[in-house]
């Protein structure tokens, strides 16, 4: 009987408390709570936002290297909030 492979690790989201979060992912996360309380004040609540890195870019040690990057994930949304997140948008558009 063979043993079951590993899947392969998923990105990082949000950095864990024992990784301390580079100057990328401390902006990110600034971004995407600035963003997530825009849209709360605008009626609108996304449900995940989230941030990600790339895949641990590891050098054969079992620590990671910082992220050269972070990105605000915005998830997914049911048609009802993609309509009112439109709808913010192109009013803010018309000022």
């Amino acid at each position: 009987m063979t043993p079951p492979q590993q899947k392969p690790a998923l990105p990082r989201r949000t950095p864990r408390a024992e990784h301390p979060a580079s100057a990328k992912i401390q902006e990110a996360v600034a971004a995407r709570d600035d963003l997530a309380a825009a849209l709360s004040g605008a009626g609108v609540q996304l449900p995940v936002l989230d941030v990600r890195t790339p895949w641990p870019d590891t050098d054969g040690a079992d620590t990671a290297r910082p992220a050269p990057y972070a990105l605000v994930h915005l998830g997914v949304c049911s048609a009802p909030v993609a309509h009112a997140l439109a709808a913010v948008i192109r009013k803010g558009a018309a000022r």
